[in-house]
């Protein structure tokens, strides 16, 4: 079958559809509860005086993130007995989100540390569950040459939910109780609760016969991977989701003890770094997906992957200044912080949706929970597991020769596209 295609229609009618205002629910949905994780509750609990070992070790509460993909295939296989196949455990992930989230205030960090900790990994474990079905429920809704602005949206509506408990969350927990923070912040996920009992538009997909037994959830997508890529291929699309973003992730590791070492204030890092990377990120992010409906997703893979690659040099261009002294840091040297970082952000938005869209297109229907917990795990581990090592190679090279190490180390994600995605190839729609 041929790649899908949408009759002609302007930028703005594609732009404003259903389904595409469907991904903003999704994107909003999937990035409020994590931030949540990452950016309030550690707030919390240092308003409370928690030591700070505590408040590391809590970060071993997002490792459901990392593992989604170990029960991925039941939510293909099983649906909840209401709602649908995709919305019913949608809407149970989103009862439990709201239900734990709007419950924290009510307890005392440093009396109720295990109690938190345990319905913190409860509320991971929802928010991780229900990532699945989002990302699994946007790929079936979206025909393949949406699948670049849909995902566009997606994490841009993923990125603008962090500004609540990161932003407003915080700001209200200067002049209200906590409680009254954890209720208010738990009400934002309410309009999402809505929308997934109200819409049905969901596709069927019949991925198993309940006969079969238990343990085939698990083989079947694994199996109809490879027999469909074969053997080859397969191995070949997994190296590349691997190497295709590892140089810009191991290059933004330690993005802000790099920037502190140049010289910067931490005022500077608030100031030019957090908001040039969010605005950056959001623009790429757009530009990305509304060039991919022009050109599609193989060409944009290659046109972003050369800016994400090339960007990486501007941090060697920083770092090639050594050290600036933090009194005579001045609008130059604030300029240089903000172009690198401009230039820097602007490729991680064009290159992760493209990135994003390619993984779900590489899925099949019957199984696109588990494949695409797969992809994006794959994705995530390289830069996990290496980026543990990049403080001792920085100690070793320094930060000059760092950067331009992650300039080489992108390139083979490079070299991998002349396989898995030519340039002047269609795509191919994967029948259900």
């Amino acid at each position: 079958m041929t790649e899908n295609t949408l009759p002609q229609q302007s930028i703005w009618q594609q732009i404003f559809t259903k389904n595409m205002l469907l991904c903003i629910y999704t994107g909003f949905c999937s990035g409020l509860p994590l931030f949540v994780l990452i950016q309030l509750i550690p707030a919390w609990f240092t308003s409370k005086d928690l030591d700070i070992k505590t408040i590391a070790a809590f970060t071993l509460i997002s490792l459901p993130y990392t593992f989604k993909f170990l029960w991925a295939a039941l939510l293909d296989r099983y649906p909840f007995p209401l709602l649908g196949r995709r919305r019913g455990w949608i809407f149970v992930a989103q009862i439990v989100l709201v239900a734990i989230l709007g419950s924290y205030g009510f307890f005392d960090p440093k009396r109720d540390i295990v109690l938190i900790s345990g319905l913190s990994l409860l509320f991971a474990f929802a928010s991780a569950t229900q990532d699945i079905v989002i990302d699994a429920y946007r790929r079936e809704i979206l025909t393949d040459n949406q699948l670049g602005l849909g995902n566009s949206i997606h994490v841009n509506a993923y990125r603008v939910a962090g500004l609540i408990p990161g932003g407003l969350s915080l700001a209200l927990a200067d002049h209200m109780s906590w409680e009254s923070v954890f209720m208010i912040t738990s009400a934002f996920l309410l309009p999402g609760l809505l929308i997934t009992v109200f819409f049905s538009d969901e596709k069927v997909f019949s991925n198993t016969d309940r006969s079969k037994p238990f343990y085939t959830a698990f083989v079947d997508p694994f199996k109809e991977f490879f027999t469909r890529k074969g053997v080859y291929g397969a191995i070949g699309l997994i190296l590349f989701i691997f190497l295709y973003k590892l140089g810009d992730s191991l290059a933004t590791t330690l993005q802000t003890k790099f920037i502190l070492d140049m010289g910067f204030t931490k005022s500077d890092i608030a100031l030019v770094v957090k908001t040039t990377s969010f605005w950056c990120s959001i623009v790429g992010g757009i530009v990305g997906g509304v060039a991919m409906l022009k050109i599609g997703v193989n060409r944009s893979l290659w046109i972003f992957g050369v800016v994400q690659v090339i960007t990486i040099l501007g941090f060697a261009y920083l770092a090639s200044f050594g050290h600036f002294e933090t009194d005579s840091i001045g609008t130059a040297e604030l300029i240089k912080l903000g172009g690198v970082i401009s230039g820097e952000y602007l490729g991680v938005g064009l290159g992760t949706v493209a990135f994003v869209a390619f993984m779900a297109r590489e899925t099949n229907p019957m199984y696109t929970a588990m494949q695409l917990a797969i992809f994006t795990s794959l994705y995530a581990l390289p830069s996990k597991l290496l980026g543990a090592s990049t403080g001792w190679v920085v100690e070793q090279i320094g930060y000059y020769h760092f950067f331009i190490g992650c300039f080489f180390v992108a390139i083979p994600g490079m070299i991998c596209l002349f396989w898995v995605a030519p340039w002047n190839e269609k795509s191919k729609s994967i029948s259900g």
